[in-house]
């Protein structure tokens, strides 16, 4: 498995999904070995905000992406031998896979996009190049079709199924978890949610504009965090997949979500949450008003979103439909 991101160490929150995968798959008894910038000199371009946003932060540093692929693919390639496939995680790995002599599948996240609208031939190339091209939203996976992909499966980040739900607090609390930027609608959040006990687990760019945000909350922290919310909020301006919406679903929370790219995969308008347009903060906060003053739609909600994410986004779904895309990339 190839990765230009990885949790570094216990409770490091970086694409924790990954390492989340990465068991299962290992449980299920296939040999996983990660490659990921923590096993070589990656010149600052891989953590942190991550590569698109580590470059658009510092330019200069886009002169250093060849050496930052060449040394990803050395180490790889010395990883590679033995391998029978390799999960190329990100349009940039893809490139590193295809140069491995081995037959591989990339999955796209959502940043991808991005790149491959800075450079569009590379990335047809990429996609063309691959057996099988995953991704985590149907969103995605049209973009993945457009970009080129000649054969796409749509498989989302899984999630762990609490066994208990605990009742919310009183007074209700509206819940945002992630990175704070503009992307993720936090600013919108604020907004909407004057006068609402709003609660911000996350660190980002606009930390200092999203006042007594709790920074940076480890992961098995936020368990708690979704159990005492009455309504999560992830009002995203674009979002690949949303995992943060797929947990507080998990933890039978109704989401009040924009009408997004993965969100709409999760939240069926009206039985499992509310969708609401992007950037809309007067429909954001009647939303989290409509739920807020009925606390029996609340928890019509949350059972009803609980049961989606049961049967169609845990992690025993997820990884036989993992298993499946390998089989199949193999035969």
């Amino acid at each position: 498995m190839l990765t230009t991101s990885y949790p570094r160490y216990e409770g490091d929150p970086t694409v924790n999904f990954l390492a989340e995968g990465v068991k299962h798959l290992r449980g299920r008894g296939v040999d996983v070995d990660v490659v990921s910038p923590a096993s070589f000199r990656h010149f600052g371009i891989a953590y942190g905000s991550g590569v698109m946003g580590n470059l658009r932060r510092a330019p200069w540093k886009v002169a250093l992406v060849p050496a930052f692929l060449g040394n990803f693919r050395r180490v790889a390639r010395k990883h590679a031998g033995g391998a029978d496939l390799i999960h190329a995680h990100w349009l940039p790995t893809g490139l590193v896979a295809a140069n491995l002599g081995k037959p591989f599948v990339v999955q796209l996240w959502g940043t991808d996009i991005e790149v491959a609208r800075r450079a569009p031939s590379l990335a047809r190339w990429v996609l063309r190049k691959a057996r099988l091209a995953i991704c985590p939203s149907n969103a995605l996976a049209d973009a993945a079709r457009g970009l080129g992909a000649k054969d796409v499966r749509v498989i989302p980040s899984g999630v762990e199924i609490p066994e208990h739900v605990a009742d919310e607090v009183e007074p209700p609390e509206v819940l945002f978890a992630g990175r704070l930027s503009p992307e993720k609608g936090i600013l919108d959040l604020v907004e909407a949610a004057e006068g609402m006990k709003l609660v911000v687990a996350g660190d980002g760019p606009l930390r200092d504009r999203v006042p007594g945000a709790l920074g940076f909350v480890p992961h098995e922290d936020l368990g708690p965090l979704y159990s005492r919310a009455a309504v999560v909020a992830c009002p995203s301006r674009r979002e690949g997949f949303g995992v943060v919406c797929a947990e507080a679903m998990a933890y039978g929370r109704p989401v009040v979500a924009g009408a997004v790219g993965g969100l709409l995969d999760l939240v069926v308008d009206g039985e499992t949450g509310l969708l609401v347009p992007p950037r809309d903060v007067s429909a954001l906060r009647a939303a989290l008003e409509r739920l807020l003053g009925d606390r029996d739609l609340r928890q019509r909600l949350g059972a009803a979103a609980r049961e989606r994410i049961r049967e169609r986004f845990a992690w025993p779904a997820v990884t036989d439909a993992t298993l499946a895309a390998y089989e199949e990339a193999l035969s």
